[in-house]
């Protein structure tokens, strides 16, 4: 996980922010890990346990930093359970009268005695295009090798010299955000 030491609302000093991240941050993922199915479902919540943390006017509000953490991080996991978590896009499903064909289907589809598909994979790629380009450069990379050029995330970890769980995490992170933005189209659909 990288460290973020510079945010829009970031309240906190950045090495007060450094020592409870180096202090906590592997026994929060260890303990969010658990109770969640997937690495990346644990480092988006562990962002976000970290994110509220810097967002905080005054550290002395908090007191206790470590109850602080953990009650945080077990209202986060409260949330997640709670929310219907989104499916990924290549997950959700056109229903048409015979069976359910993917969204990754609908795209590839010949459009050429349909129209309104025709039309919808237009707006669809224009707005993933315009999307793509709003992420940051290397979330965009990591999504555009692994979904579109096929590459593998080992591969992209070795191409780049990175660690694997810091790929896993942009591509997560991307997906998320692209899910997010395309929404309203599967919607529409």
């Amino acid at each position: 996980m990288e460290i973020i030491t510079e945010h829009p609302m970031a309240q906190v000093p950045a090495s007060a922010f450094t020592s409870a991240f180096n202090t906590y941050s592997r026994k929060l993922f260890g303990f969010i890990r658990k109770r969640v199915k997937s690495i990346e479902d644990a480092e988006d919540i562990l962002q976000d346990v970290w994110l509220q943390f810097i967002s905080i006017a005054e550290l002395d509000e908090i007191g206790n930093i470590s109850g602080w953490l953990y009650r945080v991080t077990r209202n986060k996991l409260t949330d997640r359970y709670r929310k219907k978590k989104p499916e990924n896009l290549s997950d959700q499903e056109f229903a048409d009268d015979d069976d359910g064909i993917s969204f990754k289907e609908i795209l590839l589809l010949d459009t050429e005695n349909n129209p309104e598909l025709a039309l919808f994979k237009e707006v669809f790629w224009k707005e993933l295009l315009s999307a793509l380009d709003e992420l940051p450069e290397n979330q965009k990379l990591v999504f555009i090798q692994n979904e579109m050029e096929g590459i593998t995330l080992r591969e992209i970890a070795e191409k780049s010299g990175e660690n694997l769980k810091t790929i896993i995490s942009r591509k997560s992170y991307s997906v998320k955000y692209l899910r997010s933005k395309l929404a309203y189209l599967y919607n529409e659909l």
